[in-house]
């Protein structure tokens, strides 16, 4: 059981967290056809798109609603018309979705009243769907805005009376999950005959793909008809503590059946999703699975010699912060410090002696008492790691100092069987390298393994006293 504690300083010191506008938008990404759009001033919404571009190294279609001055005032009803009208016009979405920002929650803004405004004033606005949800940035953190966002899209856009299909089932992925996760999870649901449909669905997305043709909105995820009938399926997988309240939400609206899974990394959490799909399909484990079970149960024991009694510094999403600490101290090592974002009820249960909600100043400071030997974070906490000359294991977003991130897996068996070899590896690194000048030996046989001076010519000798030298020496041979 850990001790939640809170940081009071006056001034976040290169803050851990990102903001709940950021996290909704994030989500929205994983819709097809769909233009987010922030409602507050352009500076909000170019620092989010600086950031998610710099993590997925790709597009990403984000607009706003252009706050100055006067409009907070006298308020943003004529902007967000104007928004909605333009971004119809040029991009044509099937979905435009709305997310606040600090500067008009503060306001009071009431937009599902523009919004309902702007519809009967511009019937053209009928042919696209428009959602909206409150994330006001000056309260939770990046989890937060993802689980509002989908909260939102599940209690609006589901038919209530959808047909019914027994095979379908929803997914709900938490905003820790990479688009890598997502494909392996897709790929495990579907080994037991079931059709997943997964909101929101980054992986359509944010893979890095090249698409056939220029599109001004995103360029996969899950359409607009598949959340209409959300309803249908026959059972709803919510994966991490934030889409506890999604799923519930859906279930209230349609009477689809909910199980909520903590996290999908490590062995017993990749057992518990393999045995509820086992139970949901009606189907036995298929031998692929079994196959990649093995498979980790291997990577443990091949790892575990590296991992026991390693000190770890883990700063992340409350969320990713449970499954990475989890699979940690599965793996033998020592979460000694722990450092998050925002309140969940998964912190109390983390396998570590307390639990900071602060940022990365505090996460350095709390390593160097404890004397960590391993940074895990994303890639803001790298100057830590080098005044500490400690490695740094990035995790989470944004890691804008490397490529490939949309692809990083630690779901599933061989999702946890990636992670195992990714922070194994980087753990030998660190084992020093013994060489010839580590043994120091006594002068006497320094001594005695000197070799004798060995007589040589000089470099000026002619070849004829060479010669001569060589002739004289055949002479006297006998």
């Amino acid at each position: 059981m850990a001790i939640v504690v809170e940081s009071r300083k006056a001034a976040a010191v290169n803050p851990l967290k990102m903001s709940q506008p950021l996290g909704a938008s994030y989500a929205f990404l994983g819709l097809e056809r769909c233009m987010p759009l922030m409602h507050g001033s352009q500076g909000c919404t170019s620092f989010g798109l600086v950031l998610l571009v710099r993590h997925f190294k790709e597009a990403i279609p984000l607009q706003t609603t252009a706050m100055n001055e006067a409009t907070t005032i006298l308020g943003g009803q004529e902007n967000i018309e104007q928004a909605l009208l333009n971004i119809r016009k040029r991009a044509k979405p099937a979905l435009i979705a709305i997310c606040s920002t600090g500067l008009t929650e503060t306001k009071g803004d009431d937009v599902d009243a523009f919004v309902r405004l702007a519809r009967q004033r511009n019937p053209e606005l009928a042919d696209t769907e428009v959602v909206f949800v409150p994330t006001p940035d000056y309260v939770g953190a990046f989890q937060d805005g993802w689980a509002r966002a989908v909260e939102r899209l599940v209690s609006t856009l589901p038919q209530v009376d959808a047909p019914r299909d027994e095979r379908r089932i929803n997914v709900l992925p938490g905003s820790h999950l990479t688009p890598g996760d997502i494909e392996e999870l897709r790929e495990i649901v579907e080994a037991f005959g079931l059709e997943p449909v997964f909101v929101p669905d980054v992986s359509g997305s944010l893979d890095g793909h090249i698409p056939d043709d220029w599109l001004g909105t995103t360029l996969g995820g899950t359409p607009l008809a598949a959340l209409r009938s959300l309803g249908g399926a026959a059972h709803t997988l919510a994966i991490g503590e934030q889409m506890r309240a999604a799923a519930e939400a859906l279930q209230a609206r349609c009477g689809v059946a909910c199980t909520v899974l903590d996290r999908v990394t490590g062995l017993t959490a990749s057992d518990a999703l393999v045995r509820r799909l086992s139970e949901i399909s009606g189907r036995p484990v298929p031998a692929k699975l079994r196959r990649q079970r093995s498979q980790l149960v291997d990577a443990m024991l091949d790892g575990h010699f590296h991992f026991g009694k390693v000190k770890v510094a883990l700063g992340a999403e409350p969320d990713l912060l449970w499954a990475a600490g989890s699979m940690l101290a599965e793996m033998g090592a020592q979460v000694a410090v722990a450092v998050t974002t925002t309140k969940s009820p998964l912190l109390e249960r983390m396998p570590c002696a307390e639990v900071r909600i602060g940022d990365l100043e505090d996460l350095e400071a709390d390593a160097r008492a404890a004397g960590c030997d391993l940074l895990m974070t994303h890639s803001h906490g790298r100057q830590a790691a080098e005044r500490l000359g400690k490695p740094l294991f990035r995790i989470g977003i944004p890691m804008f100092d490397r490529i490939g991130n949309a692809h990083k897996r630690y779901a599933g068996y061989r999702g946890t069987r990636d992670f195992v070899f990714e922070v194994g590896n980087l753990l030998i690194d660190r084992i020093p390298h013994h060489g010839p000048d580590h043994w120091s030996l006594p002068a006497e046989s320094i001594a005695a393994a000197a070799l004798p001076a060995i007589a040589q010519l000089p470099a000026s000798a002619s070849r004829a006293a060479t010669a001569d030298s060589g002739t004289r020496a055949t002479l006297e041979e006998p």
